[in-house]
């Protein structure tokens, strides 16, 4: 590992090992020219205001709720700072020109989460592959070699104690002021709530964050169905662990259910252990599932915070992430779906009128990019969670900071292969051209976010194995088909590509699979930089 002790990464070293931190540490000066490149990148998200018509039929005692969770999930924002970068407010006190602090604001850090993680500030360095949730100076013999067992805890820190050596410290120790008081906010809120199961997740969660044990919490937070409002807050995505894949970020997300569109999505979730028992590979690599506790729901989202708020938004779930609770009770699915709109006409259509062929235009559609969106999140309770032959092994340990990737790849190709199941079977009405086209416009709204990420590792893989099987081509004209005939062979292809590495836990596999195919071409990354001539922008940015 390179390791850069530029400006920016010394900080997270002295935060790191609970030295001074960032406020002895001079003004950061960035050039004419960088503030130029800043402010033609903020330029490449929408600004929308984050709000919901649904709010105002809420039961009073549930909108005198939603302030209390918007400031606990404020706090997850300020522990999010902690674990990408270090100290929030002593760095960007430190940023005099209101652009570099905005943009820094938006990442979370000097690091630019849509373009492959590069410092859009010179002195800031490399951004270490662990973030601030390893010692940036640890080596990865050195973390093997230690032999806490609490080392691959999704909810520890890895900090050097007295005497330099590496230890484990739970998030519940390494975080105890703030934590205190985002569980003393929900069990306020607990107090008001009128839905007895909803507070009692409330209260639970809440003393999972002192406890460090969040099993409980996420089952308590599975029971709930009732419940016009919701929020899903802790530690929970690994993203941030480019390492090792190992550590949860916080995050927080602050919803409304919108009742009538998650009546229209609850048949799904009976379908999904066939659609299980249906998949491309051999049986070892798809146990039986019951699905029976898994929900799909619409909902709006009134307040983001930490990971699910940096770089590229967030406009699906699927959670709980334990596989435990996965297996016995299914997951919760919920579809973000005023952000979904947001994004799918400030820029899904622009990039469609620009790269797809004109003759597709008209199969470019809302219905199916929701749907395309839903399934996904659908799909990551599908496949395998265990190594085949090795109970007890779990796929997201074996391959390491590569799970994430596949994991998602997994997700965005058996979504499709849901969508073709289900119209095949009458269970989803339209013109099926209409999900492949906007499953192809998807992709190229996707992989401007960049390589660096899970999700733009992802489609790049998507899109190069379509491209070589002939199922997406490109005219002369530089404009982009699907190429009907082609797509189903192509779609069960990749299907079992990536269930079989996941099954076998084939971390070179994957490794080898994403260096042959998860980078974006040179042909791509021009008709990328088409959109970017075009004013067409990458991704939203929140007014909440």
């Amino acid at each position: 590992m390179k390791y850069v002790f530029s400006l920016a990464t010394f900080a997270l070293f002295l935060a790191a090992c609970g030295g001074p931190g960032m406020a002895e540490i001079q003004p950061i000066s960035v050039s004419a020219d960088e503030i130029k490149h800043i402010e033609d990148r903020l330029n490449t998200y929408a600004e929308i205001q984050l709000s919901s018509e649904l709010q105002a039929k809420l039961d009073p005692r549930y909108q005198e709720m939603l302030p209390l969770l918007k400031e606990a999930a404020h706090v997850m924002d300020e522990l999010f700072w902690l674990q990408a970068y270090g100290e929030k407010e002593p760095f960007l006190a430190q940023l005099s020109h209101p652009a570099v602090r905005r943009f820094a604001e938006i990442n979370y850090g000097p690091w630019d989460r849509l373009n492959d993680n590069q410092p859009f500030i010179s002195m800031a360095g490399e951004k270490p592959a662990g973030a601030n949730l390893y010692p940036p100076n640890m080596s990865k013999s050195e973390f093997d070699s230690l032999p806490d067992p609490k080392k691959t805890d999704l909810y520890t820190l890895i900090r050097r104690n007295s005497t330099g050596r590496l230890e484990a410290v739970p998030y519940s120790k390494a975080f105890e002021p703030q934590l205190k008081k985002a569980a003393g906010l929900l069990e306020k809120a607990a107090k008001i709530c009128p839905d007895p199961v909803l507070a009692d997740y409330l209260n639970e969660r809440a003393a999972a964050f002192l406890s460090n044990q969040y099993y409980e919490s996420d089952l308590a937070w599975m029971k709930m169905k009732s419940n016009p409002i919701d929020i899903v807050i802790g530690p929970i995505e690994t993203y941030e662990d480019k390492l090792y894949g190992y550590k949860a970020g916080f995050e927080a997300y602050v919803l409304i259910k919108d009742m009538e569109w998650s009546q229209k999505l609850e048949r799904f979730t009976k379908l999904l252990p066939g659609l299980q028992a249906g998949l491309p590979v051999p049986a070892e690599f798809k146990p039986a599932i019951s699905g029976d506790a898994s929900e799909i729901n619409a909902y709006d989202v009134v307040y983001y915070a930490g990971e699910c708020n940096s770089g590229s938004k967030t406009i699906a779930i699927n959670l709980p992430n334990d596989e435990r609770i996965q297996q016995q009770w299914g997951t919760r699915r919920l579809q973000l779906k005023n952000v979904i709109r947001a994004k799918f006409d400030k820029i899904l259509q622009p990039i469609a009128k620009e790269l797809i062929d004109s003759s597709q235009w008209k199969h470019i559609t809302f219905d199916a990019f929701f749907n395309t969106i839903m399934f996904h999140e659908v799909a990551h309770g599908l496949g395998i969670k265990e190594v085949v032959g090795q109970p007890g092994v779990l796929v997201r340990t074996a391959l390491q900071d590569h799970a994430s990737a596949l994991e998602e790849g997994k997700a965005d190709i058996l979504g499709l292969y849901m969508i073709h199941q289900l119209h095949s079977m009458g269970e989803i009405q339209g013109n099926l051209e209409d999900f492949y086209v906007t499953f192809m416009a998807g992709i190229f709204r996707s992989v401007r976010f960049g390589a660096a990420s899970a999700h733009g590792q992802a489609n790049m893989m998507r899109f190069n194995y379509f491209l070589e099987q002939g199922a997406f081509q490109k005219s002369n004209s530089g404009k982009y088909k699907v190429n009907m005939a082609k797509m189903e062979a192509a779609m069960k292809g990749l299907s079992a590509l990536i269930l079989t590495l996941q099954g076998k836990g084939d971390y070179a596999g994957v490794q080898k699979a994403f260096a042959e195919q998860g980078k974006i071409g040179s042909d791509l990354q021009a008709d990328l930089d088409r959109l970017a001539q075009r004013g067409i922008p990458i991704d939203l940015v929140f007014k909440q």
